[in-house]
């Protein structure tokens, strides 16, 4: 099916009521949402736009970034979310890669893109949509690609997932069944970027005649939050831990809980448990928690809010501190090194089997082939299941670092810091920071003298700024293995150690 037969429903149904919101203030209803979409998609449609090919959206949060979303889905086309702090060098690659025929792009970005190779249409706006007749969504099956998610890349380069109407409709399932249920009018603001995973919370609400609304400053500022929270009503959002800690501070110096508050869904990196206390707290029980990752986005286990909210259960805090059990889509699964699944209480990685899970990488069936085995999606994660099925993260096996909520791939930045002629070795981990989760510190081995600011301005040269190290340790030589593998586990240990001599 084509996920635009959502909105068409919801424009027959709910024609008057608010689609997508703006600060505070309506921005169009669901029958001028779907007037737009369907225009856009005729306009598509006249420029070449065949069902099937990729359009980008490389834009900040905006109102009509979901009109265009829509739009490529009315088409036929599949949508090409991009990460909006990516460097436009990243971005020309995506686009490359793809095989974008067109792209939407924020206009201080158009000139440098254009510079760095990019082969793709590019557009700052909305043109100018007007329908001669009304014309329904382009047939599409459930199989056929409708998102391509490119997540950052273990090897230098990001892989596109390739998720269609299927996941995309499970995961909307996903949310109405296990994190909270949708009526019309109900809000879901966007804080989040809408080119991750939070992005895909806007579909149930499409599919319930909800409003999904977009902060008037683009992004996420605490009281801002409050103040959509108060004026929409029954308003939930997507929050990475970095957000809520940022929000309980704030609500705390008020002194008195959000009004209008339904659910503040929390993922995308480690939630340590004195955390999520004092959220309880300062808040209330207003939270949910989801694990994902980018080849089963938001769906992989779900921490509810009656399991979050049962405090008197014996083991509410060791639940607490876990990511919660299976969604109904799904099957989670440890297993060991050789694939063999382990029972309850044993370590191994984390893996899931089920129909939420991407159809594979765009354009890499050997990635697809070691990512998916036996049916089972090797997430690359270190957990372990207690006899009632909730999931406990111990460690990232592929050494990802998750700060402010975004992936951030060590050797990604490793191969940048390589390119300086200064540096001989580089080795990157992630440190503990209680506002941001973690921070990125690189530890260099130079042939010449060479600044840490000289590194930086080097690395935000190359690769998007939220993924430079924030701190450089110049050492002579790093730890490495009898193969001549660098130690991480080494550097994390001396890492520690410098914090600790703070």
């Amino acid at each position: 099916m084509n996920l635009a037969c959502w909105l068409v429903r919801s424009a027959q149904r709910h024609g008057a009521r608010t689609a997508i919101g703006h600060g505070l203030q309506p921005w169009c209803s669901y029958a001028e949402l779907a007037e737009r979409a369907g225009a856009l998609a005729d306009w598509l449609h006249a420029r070449g736009v065949a069902p099937g090919e990729r359009v980008a959206l490389f834009l900040g949060n905006r109102p009509d970034y979901l009109v265009m979303l829509w739009g490529i889905w009315w088409a036929g086309a599949a949508a090409v979310p991009i990460n909006a702090k990516l460097h436009p060098r990243e971005v020309a690659w995506i686009l490359r890669h793809s095989g974008a025929r067109l792209a939407f792009v924020d206009a201080a970005q158009q000139a440098e893109l254009q510079g760095c190779g990019a082969d793709a249409a590019l557009h700052t706006q909305l043109p100018p949509l007007e329908r001669a007749s009304p014309t329904e969504p382009v047939e599409r099956a459930d199989g056929d690609p409708a998102w391509l998610f490119y997540t950052s890349g273990t090897t230098g380069r990001p892989k596109g997932v390739v998720l269609g109407a299927r996941q995309l409709r499970l995961a909307s399932l996903g949310y109405l069944s296990e994190v909270q249920s949708v009526a019309a009018g109900d809000a879901m603001l966007h804080p989040a970027p809408l080119s991750h995973g939070g992005g895909l919370y806007h579909l149930p609400y499409v599919m319930h005649a909800g409003v999904n609304v977009v902060p008037a400053s683009g992004g996420f500022d605490p009281a801002e939050i409050v103040a959509l929270a108060a004026h929409w009503r029954q308003a939930s959002f997507f929050a990475a831990p970095t957000m809520v800690r940022r929000l309980v501070d704030h609500v705390a110096a008020l002194g008195r809980r959000p009004d209008g508050l339904a659910t503040i869904t929390y993922g995308g990196g480690p939630m340590y448990l004195a955390d999520i206390e004092r959220a309880l707290q300062v808040i209330g029980p207003h939270f949910a928690q989801i694990y994902g990752q980018g080849e089963s986005p938001m769906t992989i286990t779900v921490l509810p809010r009656d399991v979050i909210n049962d405090h008197a259960h014996p083991r509410h805090r060791e639940r607490l501190a876990s990511v919660g059990h299976a969604q109904p889509m799904l099957e989670v699964s440890i297993r060991s090194d050789d694939g063999l699944a382990q029972p309850s209480g044993e370590v191994g990685e984390v893996c899931v089997r089920g129909d939420t899970v991407m159809q594979g990488y765009w354009q890499q069936p050997e990635a697809t082939a070691a990512a998916i085995r036996d049916g089972w999606l090797y997430t690359g994660d270190v957990g372990r299941l207690d006899d009632e099925g909730f999931l406990t993260l111990l460690d990232r096996s592929k050494d990802l670092i998750i700060s402010g909520g975004s992936n951030i791939y060590p050797r990604e930045v490793e191969e940048v810091l390589l390119q300086h002629p200064a540096v001989r070795e580089a080795g990157v981990i992630g440190r503990r920071d209680d506002q941001w989760g973690e921070l990125v510190v690189a530890y260099v081995v130079v042939d010449t003298p060479v600044e840490s600011a000289e590194l930086d301005a080097f690395c935000q040269q190359h690769i998007a700024r939220f993924k430079r190290p924030r701190l450089y340790r110049f050492v002579p030589a790093l730890p490495k293995n009898h193969y001549g593998k660098v130690l991480k586990t080494e550097l994390r240990e001396l890492e520690a150690r410098q914090e600790g001599a703070r």
